[in-house]
């Protein structure tokens, strides 16, 4: 075999390292595209009460949900049951009629365990590889769109589920047998690391009928159900890539967000918060934002709680404000959102989204006691004094604050509502199309200085 010509193999090398960059360009993409943080679907702007006009630079609530576009919900409905998320690659049950009577009514909700186990069974469009969703893999579903439901509404007229019903198939609670409207609970395999009420087994569910992740019981015994939509792929969602900057920022490269590694230090308003994090100039950067509940609750983690690690559910490499909190316990603090969180009507905005990443508690049996665990998804009102809510609000008492705590973001796929370019990241879609045209330009590139070469050399 004829030994190759060094500009053969000059040639070679060159064209073997723009594949190895272009192969490594894509996999970076790939492995960033692991876990997209969908957006919420708010496009409306509130203030403290009610809808506004688009807020501008340096003007009250700036800087809320609807200012900032994320990668936005993109469904596919295969036409065999089952829905294709193409943001995140998860592929979803369409509907919780479990039985498949054309009806989805309380006959179609399970037990926790019954529902683990049922996934080990279940087949769907020749797929059987299916599995109860972890709680950040359902809530990549919510819309915050909708607006929560009267509990003790009767009927479901114009009642708006924070769930895209285009795609997917919902219902409410069964008031027919006996359930609230608002009991549309759908169970994760997120099992909560500590207990909540009076020492229940408890898993997280995302509830479509009233915006919320809560903890509800996971044993038979107390006889709650759930409904449940199994999904299938991207098992590596909701998995946090965290690399310490060393500058008092942490970037999670699974979502691409940046992040303060410390809290803003002290309990205030929604308004306030939104203010602070536009202003603040931290790390060299000034475009923090305080960020929307799919981002904030990408963070959270569902293996720490105060109880079982003493700490915060988050990681550590995150610092939080110790609080003591209404029951005179150490603990950490609720978290604002710049998701307005309406009630009855999406024309509603009186409260915002909070995720809590101490203990959720709520005045039950005389006392506080954490009744929705350590990474619940809750609300508070905007303004008002705390005192006014001595016992909680709502059938679990949930704690009301009103001054939360703020931990500001930085980047990811964000446009500002006032730019018209795509609200999509354009970089991540054209990622494939840009290696490859490294590859092509390195290739001729090299083609034709190799040719001018040959033709000195010739002369």
């Amino acid at each position: 075999m004829r030994a190759l010509k060094q500009p053969s193999i000059l040639m070679l090398s060159i064209i073997l390292m723009s594949m190895l960059i272009t192969n490594c360009f894509i996999n970076v993409r790939a492995q960033s595209a692991n876990y997209i943080v969908v957006d919420t679907g708010q496009t409306t702007f509130y203030d403290n009460s009610k809808t506004i006009s688009l807020p501008h630079l340096g003007e009250p609530f700036y800087g809320q949900d609807a200012q900032y576009m994320g990668t936005q919900p993109s469904y596919q409905d295969n036409g065999d049951g089952t829905v294709t998320d193409l943001a995140t690659g998860l592929m979803w049950q369409k509907s919780p009629d479990t039985n498949s009577d054309g009806m989805i009514n309380y006959s179609d909700k399970m037990f926790f365990d019954d529902a683990e186990i049922y996934a080990t069974s279940f087949n769907l469009a020749g797929y059987s590889d299916w599995r109860l969703p972890t709680v950040k893999e359902l809530y990549s579903l919510i819309m915050f769109s909708g607006a929560e439901a009267n509990p003790e509404a009767t009927s479901t007229a114009g009642l708006v589920p924070f769930i895209d019903t285009n795609y997917f198939d919902f219902a409410f609670g069964d008031v027919s047998a006996g359930e609230r409207t608002i009991d549309a609970q759908y169970a994760t395999s997120t099992i909560y690391v500590s207990t909540t009420m009076t020492g229940d087994r408890t898993l997280f569910g995302v509830n479509f009928a009233d915006g919320r992740i809560k903890g509800y019981p996971a044993d038979r015994s107390v006889g709650k159900k759930y409904y449940v939509l199994y999904v299938r792929g991207n098992t590596a969602y909701g998995t946090n890539a965290y690399v310490d900057n060393g500058d008092g920022t942490i970037t999670d490269n699974a979502t691409g967000l940046m992040w303060m590694k410390n809290d803003n230090g002290a309990a205030i308003s929604w308004e306030n918060a939104l203010s602070y994090a536009e202003g603040l100039e931290y790390a060299g950067y000034t475009d923090w934002r305080l960020p929307n509940a799919k981002e904030l609750q990408s963070i959270v983690d569902y293996t720490r709680s105060p109880a079982t690690t003493n700490s915060a559910a988050i990681d550590p490499l995150f610092n939080c404000t110790q609080i003591i909190n209404e029951a005179g316990e150490a603990d950490y603090p609720f978290y604002w959102s710049s998701t307005t969180f309406s009630t009855e009507s999406p024309t509603k905005g009186e409260s915002a989204v909070y995720v809590s990443f101490g203990k959720a508690l709520g005045y039950m049996y005389g006392e506080w006691i954490d009744v929705h665990g350590a990474g619940a998804q809750r609300s508070d009102p905007k303004t008002g004094n705390p005192e006014s809510f001595p016992r909680g609000r709502g059938p679990q008492g949930d704690a009301i604050r009103i001054y939360n705590y703020v931990r500001v973001v930085h980047g990811g796929v964000s446009r500002n509502a006032s730019d018209v370019s795509t609200s999509v990241n354009t970089l991540e879609q054209l990622a494939p199309y840009i290696g490859l045209a490294i590859l092509i330009v390195v290739t001729v590139t090299a083609v034709v200085y190799l040719k001018k070469k040959r033709t000195r050399l010739a002369h």
